[in-house]
């Protein structure tokens, strides 16, 4: 009589080359099967590691592909898939770096690993169609409340995470400052706008209901507003203006 085994018990030992093979996994001839065993084993970790490798490649960039081979793989063992959406795995990979001691001397790591999964978010995220640019020309638009597209996020960090994400992936040198980014998805493709820090503040007061007006009054001073409001225009991330009056 075949042992049945739990998905649990499946999934657990395929993640871990150390373990037995469950006595559910059987050949033709009813005998114990190892190398049938090993090949879901190889093809689980060879389309995790892929998929960690597509999803962050400024961090794997900053480390190095041995590395990145090294971390994530302790990473998928302790960190098994919850979802059969494989394009959203990865989403604890910025906290486990935070606390993986060889990645300790890159303390900026964690944060672009957060906005690199970010975009993904951003990627799959609902659709909403956006307001039209001149609603922007109501002389009242200031005491109307906003709402956003669901692709539009904002993330706070330390470091300038965005432009070491951009430095790693070719492009200029990154600066010094920390940054506060907004991310919005025009068209397909999510994109990661750096502000000042603080410049997350009028989002979150927006969010909360707050009237444009007054949100724009937390805007740190060296912030360029008319670049915020056009970033989140174009980036097609406001859906609704709403009045009190209508």
């Amino acid at each position: 009589m075949t042992q049945t085994i739990s998905q649990k018990q499946f999934i657990s030992a395929a993640m871990d080359p150390n373990k037995p093979v469950p006595q559910g996994i059987v050949g033709p001839d009813g005998g114990a099967a190892p190398k049938r065993f090993a090949v879901y084993q190889n093809n689980i970790m060879v389309g995790l590691k892929a998929a960690m490798q597509d999803g962050f490649p400024a961090v794997e960039s900053l480390v190095g592909k041995d590395f990145f081979a090294a971390m994530t793989d302790i990473y998928i063992r302790k960190t098994p898939p919850r979802s059969p959406i494989l394009a959203l795995y990865g989403a604890e990979f910025a906290q486990f770096i935070a606390q993986f001691q060889p990645a300790a001397g890159l303390p900026y790591l964690a944060e672009v690993a957060t906005l690199e999964y970010a975009l993904r978010r951003s990627y799959h995220a609902a659709d909403a169609a956006p307001i039209a640019a001149e609603s922007f020309e109501n002389p009242n638009v200031f005491s109307a409340r906003v709402q956003f597209a669901p692709a539009m996020l904002v993330l706070r960090f330390k470091f300038p995470a965005c432009d070491i994400r951009r430095a790693a992936l070719g492009g200029p040198k990154p600066t010094a400052q920390a940054q506060d980014v907004i991310i919005t998805r025009p068209d397909l493709d999510p994109i990661a706008t750096a502000f000042p820090s603080g410049t997350a503040k009028i989002i979150e007061a927006l969010q909360a209901g707050m009237p444009l007006g007054e949100a724009i009054e937390v805007a740190p001073d060296s912030l360029d507003l008319t670049t915020f409001i056009s970033t989140l225009i174009s980036g097609a991330a406001i859906t609704k203006l709403e009045y009190d009056h209508v």
